[in-house]
């Protein structure tokens, strides 16, 4: 099994795209369902974040006020930096879990739905292909402002706390332009999806991670460094 990493911008239309895999079969992970679960009260990750965001970030029921902490955080980039580095290892944990899963269960690959796949640059070292959702600036920022409900000003601060969607676009393997049309966009997804379905790097994966449990992992893993240089 081979990874794949799917990322984008905020309302760049990464949600989309990773809806249309999920209905075309592809196994997703999403890291922002993974990154619910590592705050839910009583985490470990919980208790860093009220502890040095205080209990203000709370809502009544004791879980965490996510539009509240969106918006210190989006609005402070050491406060941000603190967020990340308390929420980033436990969601690369639990990650990490959902993977071994897939893979037991033997699927050719499985898709890292990651916000900031560029941006920590944790997992990119782990993936066989990288797939960017972009759509151009302005129709990012109109997006955003009618999602969310929020001003010019408050949409463009949130989109300078990412990286570019044209650097990220620089970085990919893949990259599904989404600035048009719902259809346009899901026939792009259907010539992405049909390339990593036949691709053929799940089996020198699966044959190097069989060989390792044989110990012949080392002779192959140097010949396969040899066959991809």
């Amino acid at each position: 099994m081979y990874l794949v990493g799917l990322t984008g911008g905020i309302s760049s239309g990464k949600s989309t795209v990773s809806s249309m895999l999920r209905e075309l079969g592809c196994p997703i992970i999403d890291a922002d369902v993974v990154a619910r679960k590592v705050v839910e009260p009583d985490t470990p990750a919980y208790s860093r974040i009220v502890y040095h965001f205080g209990s203000e970030i709370l809502l009544e029921n004791g879980e965490i006020d996510r539009q509240k902490l969106g918006q210190i955080v989006f609005a402070n980039e050491v406060k941000r930096r603190l967020l990340n580095s308390i929420t980033h290892p436990e969601i690369h944990k639990a990650m990490l879990k959902e993977i071994l899963l897939c893979f037991l269960k033997g699927y050719r690959y499985v898709v890292l739905d990651v916000p900031l796949l560029f941006e920590t640059r944790r997992l990119t070292k782990f993936l066989t292909h990288t797939v960017v959702v972009y759509c151009d600036p302005a129709t990012q920022l109109q997006r955003l402002m009618q999602r969310d409900g929020l001003t010019q000003e408050q949409a463009e601060q949130r989109v300078a706390a990412q990286m570019p969607l044209n650097e990220k676009r620089g970085l990919a393997s893949h990259v599904v332009e989404n600035s048009g049309s719902r259809e346009d966009t899901h026939r792009q997804v259907l010539r992405l999806h049909t390339k990593l379905e036949d691709s053929m790097d799940f089996l020198l994966v699966r044959v190097i991670a069989i060989a390792a449990t044989t110990g012949l992992g080392g002779i192959l893993l140097y010949a396969a460094k040899i066959l991809l240089s």
